[in-house]
């Protein structure tokens, strides 16, 4: 018989104990390809022969299975936890952040309260307002409604929009409730801000006002370019309005005041003696009086008179 005892007829016989080690180890590493990634395990390393080490271990392994059922074993796992102990010891004593615990009160919610939106405008200032009216007919004893600002970065439930911001109302047992406003800057001053919780009518009040824009300074106008429509205007206004002549009288001043005559020229000057016409070889306007004539003065206008008649004695 050449099957050991203890096996059932036709079987392979009992396995041994090398065959049991030799399964356990397959087993081993088809659980470890599933669950570890040798690609981020920092201890292991294949060396220039083409084996495996475990760096942690300092072991020789033949192929990767082989390393896999070694880091599921007592002594990889035991250095394991020395490491971590040793780490642990060396790493310096940081101080823990102090959390502030915040016990959430957990209630049974009963619906959401019932509400009323007045759109106003001021007509003076020219400014927006809304006024909310917020009832809580069931809310809890000795309890008082509470509101906050959100943005719209801040909450998770519709699509970021900056040009909008969110409004919430908060009061046990009610649901927490929200408005969606416009994202303007609001007018916190004391008439125009304010809220109020009447116990009586169980209602809470709230208005605001959105600031306005203020106006944009005037800036100065540009200086006209030379196209087609503001050349047409120029030429237009010196049509119309020719400016005046360079010779001609100068306009009075603003005061009334004439103005001051030019100074006589003084010295050497070329300019003196000139005369419109002479130059560039132009006749002048008016031809020079005849010398010794009757009647020529120095000062004043020349008088032409015709000469005496001769003697005929």
């Amino acid at each position: 018989m050449d099957r050991e005892w203890g096996s059932k007829p036709g079987s392979g016989g009992a396995a041994s104990a090398q065959n049991e080690a030799i399964d356990r180890r397959e087993r081993l590493r088809r659980l470890a390809l599933e669950t570890i990634d040798l690609a981020k395990d920092p201890y292991f390393m294949r060396n220039h022969l083409g084996s495996y080490e475990c760096k942690l271990c300092l072991t020789l392994h033949n192929n990767e299975g082989n390393y896999l059922a070694h880091t599921q074993g007592k002594r990889h796992q035991t250095n394991l936890a020395k490491r971590a102990a040793r780490e642990a010891k060396e790493a310096p004593a940081q101080p823990q952040p102090h959390k502030r615990k915040v016990s959430v009160r957990k209630t049974v919610k009963i619906g959401r309260p019932g509400y009323r939106v007045t759109k106003q405008f001021d007509g003076e200032t020219k400014q927006r307002s809304l006024l909310f009216q917020i009832e809580y007919p069931e809310i809890e004893d000795n309890a008082k409604p509470r509101h906050r600002f959100m943005s719209s970065y801040e909450q998770r439930v519709q699509p970021f929009e900056k040009r909008y911001q969110y409004l919430l109302f908060a009061a046990e047992p009610y649901e927490i409730i929200s408005f969606k406003v416009p994202s303007t800057e609001i007018d916190k001053s004391t008439p125009k801000f304010f809220s109020h919780w009447d116990p009586d009518s169980k209602m809470f009040t709230l208005q605001l006002y959105f600031k306005t824009k203020p106006p944009e300074t005037n800036k100065p106008q540009p200086p006209p370019t030379a196209n087609g429509t503001e050349l047409h205007h120029l030429f237009l206004d010196l049509y119309c309005h020719p400016p005046p002549m360079v010779n001609g009288p100068r306009p009075m001043p603003p005061g009334g005041a004439p103005p001051a005559p030019p100074p006589p020229p003084v010295g050497n000057n070329t300019m003196v003696n000139f005369t419109p016409g002479t130059q560039m070889g132009r006749p002048p306007t008016m031809p020079p009086p005849p010398q010794g004539f009757q009647g020529q003065t120095d000062a004043g206008p020349r008088v032409l008179r015709p000469p005496p008649p001769p003697s005929m004695g």
